[in-house]
């Protein structure tokens, strides 16, 4: 029976869920989010569209706005998406009003391990950072853009069985990511009524509801439209030298013990150096001192950690 394993780290936590040893879903929480569904007391910053509260110094977009609350009132609002990384204004986390008693958002309920090096992390974390995702007879390309994610299918099969076999690879690749929102697949560009049908089937046989689609139309797209109040793996490796830092954080950790140094690209050096408790948890983890090497030869994605 399928469980949630979940692995506490230095900077992020670490959640999977396994069917027979693969991750079928997955999440990493940042430490220091404020997680969808914690409750906090706020002010109303505006009341003009759209409606601003201000809680613990973050901004909430209130997309329902706050009634009969004025301008710089109290307030108790929900968490309904997190902060997503990126510029736009639309990305900031999403709140509505409430009356709830305030309080964090529930945790996940599963065991906590630490996964083992084969628990199949190293291929998820590759796909985020690459967004491609092979599977047998085609390869995925997953775009994230502003409006939505976008997922590209390509491949050598037959068009119809590519498109099945695409689609079921898409869905399995959407819940594994941890993707929401508004999804766009790109599937081959298919003539009759029955293979549309065969490959929406395929999606809704791999990917566990709440979403809604659309049906997979003759050029071969269909969207989806799944419920979004986190970024997915996608977007949390978009800021590489923090996403990339917090990895070989957790290699230093299951490295033994004793003084290590930690060698990776000056970029990720510098989100390193800019969390000093990072580091000093990773200290007190090792038993030993840890330092930093940039070395600007390495790739992003190349760190590694040395005896020191």
């Amino acid at each position: 029976m399928p469980e949630w394993q979940i692995e506490r780290g230095i900077g992020e936590t670490r959640a999977a869920l396994l069917d027979q040893g693969e991750i079928v879903e997955a999440r990493i929480l940042l430490d220091g989010a404020v997680r969808a569904e914690t409750v906090l007391d706020a002010r109303l910053k505006q009341t003009a569209a759209p409606a601003i509260a201000l809680a613990g110094g973050v901004e909430y977009l209130l997309p329902h706005g706050a009634p009969g609350v004025a301008e710089g009132g109290a307030l108790r609002i929900a968490v309904t998406r997190e902060a997503i990384p990126g510029a736009e204004p639309w990305k900031r986390p999403l709140a509505r009003a409430t009356d709830e008693p305030t309080g964090p958002a529930p945790q996940i309920d599963g065991l906590e391990t630490a996964f083992p090096a084969d628990a199949g992390w190293d291929d998820l974390i590759e796909q985020a950072r690459s967004g491609f995702v092979d599977f047998r007879g085609g390869l995925l390309r997953i775009s994230p853009t502003p409006a939505m994610t976008l997922i590209d299918v390509d491949g050598t099969l037959p068009p119809a069985e590519l498109a099945v076999a695409g689609a079921a690879a898409a869905a399995r690749a959407i819940r594994r990511l941890d993707i929401g929102g508004s999804i766009g697949i790109d599937l081959p560009t298919l003539a009759g009524k029955a293979p549309r049908q065969a490959a929406a089937a395929a999606i809704d046989a791999y990917l566990p509801q709440p979403f809604e689609r659309t049906a997979v139309n003759g050029f071969g797209f269909v969207q989806i439209v799944r419920p979004r109040n986190r970024a997915s793996l996608l977007e949390i490796w978009s800021d590489r030298p923090a996403a990339e830092a917090r990895a070989l954080l957790r290699r230093a950790a299951l490295s033994g013990a004793g003084p290590r140094r930690l060698a990776a690209h000056p970029r990720v050096i510098a989100a390193l150096a800019a969390q000093p408790a990072w580091l000093d948890a990773l200290a007190r983890q090792l038993g030993g001192p840890v330092t930093l090497r940039g070395d600007p030869a390495l790739a992003m994605s190349g760190g590694h950690v040395e005896p020191a």
